[in-house]
């Protein structure tokens, strides 16, 4: 008779199901510390450098965290992405007066969009985007040199230096290069500094750069907008209108008023090219906009290619009618005398 086997006792089960998960688990850990040996291409491969700062904040030759370090990067930022600002030197304003000028201004544009839309064109709302700032003068002149004069791919050396090459030697002087062994060209890096630094060239826009400076920037060309801006800025007869009393009482009040004597138009850059006073109002003062100058653009066209068929077809005409005469001259003196005398 085979023995009997009693099944375990209550307290005895309990324990086994305690230590099964802790066995299972023990096994799981186990399991998760083999690590497969590398391959052989992994082995053979250099590892990346590791990245001792944020690809958000590359390192720069003077701490970001300055105010005039992020001032140079908004301004060479302005610089590249405005085809249109006007230079305006201000002199003492006062706050209130400040303030009287910007809502004139901003009030003046707006009427132009609306104006343009009730004429059928596309809403832009352009007048959300013209802003009227101070600027640093000495901070803005460096960040001009940077945006005009400072070529990476063309300045920097034609070898880049890998830094976790061997034989790269660590020195001060060298460049500071990125994560991935690009040497850093940005408008904070060292290498922008110390090439700005040993530029000579001047700018067209330098002579201007003194004192204390105000920039209106505008988000694309728009000679309209920018004749609106200046008559409430730097208004004068006879292109650029002063508003009436009647139409906009706000603009003759005494703090606008005293704040716009204040003001002096100086010049403008327009699509990277300097102009002086004169050639501001001139692109200021084109009829109809941008509109307007390829409809001059387009009749100018037509107009040259009129005269041009005209010139074309009087040498053709005049080469007829020489031919033509010459051809009657050899038919009588071909005939006989008689004949001729007879008719």
């Amino acid at each position: 008779m085979p023995p009997r086997i009693h099944p375990p006792s209550k307290a005895i089960s309990s324990i086994l199901r305690r230590q099964q998960p802790l066995r299972q688990r023990q096994y799981a850990t186990a399991a998760a510390a083999y690590t497969p040996a590398p391959s052989f291409s992994r082995i053979n491969r250099t590892a990346p450098p590791i990245a001792r700062h944020p690809s958000t904040q590359p390192p720069s030759h003077k701490p970001p965290e300055f105010r005039k370090s992020q001032l140079l990067r908004s301004y060479a930022s302005l610089l590249r992405s405005t085809p249109l600002m006007l230079l305006f030197q201000h002199n003492n304003l006062k706050s209130s007066e400040w303030v009287g000028i910007r809502r004139e201004l901003t009030n003046a544009l707006r009427k132009v969009d609306e104006a343009r839309i009730a004429a059928g064109h596309e809403p832009e709302h352009l007048a959300d985007g013209i802003k009227l700032q101070i600027i640093q003068t000495g901070i803005f002149a460096t960040a001009l040199k940077i945006v005009e004069f400072y070529r990476p791919d063309e300045q920097s050396g034609a070898t880049r230096l890998d830094p976790t090459d061997p034989i790269t030697p660590s020195s001060a002087s060298m460049p500071i290069y990125s994560s991935h062994g690009e040497e850093l060209t940005h408008t904070l890096s060292k290498a922008a500094h110390e090439a700005i630094a040993s530029l000579k060239v001047s700018h067209e826009l330098e002579p201007l750069l003194s004192g204390p400076l105000v920039l209106l920037t505008f988000p694309t060309v728009t000679p309209q907008y920018m004749k609106t801006a200046l008559s409430i800025l730097s208004p004068s007869q006879p292109n650029f209108p002063a508003p009436k009393k009647r139409v906009n009482p706000g603009w003759h009040d005494p703090a606008v008023q005293g704040g716009v004597q204040k003001l002096l138009l100086l010049g403008a850059r327009i699509e990277g090219k300097v102009f002086d006073v004169e050639g501001t109002k001139w692109v200021g003062g084109i009829e109809g906009g941008l509109e307007g100058l390829r409809g001059q653009l387009v009749g100018m066209l037509q107009s040259i290619g009129g005269g041009l068929t005209n010139t074309l077809e009087s040498a053709g005409k005049s080469l007829y009618f020489t031919v033509e005469g010459r051809r009657m001259m050899l038919e009588e003196e071909e005939k006989p005398t008689g004949e001729a005398k007879a008719e």
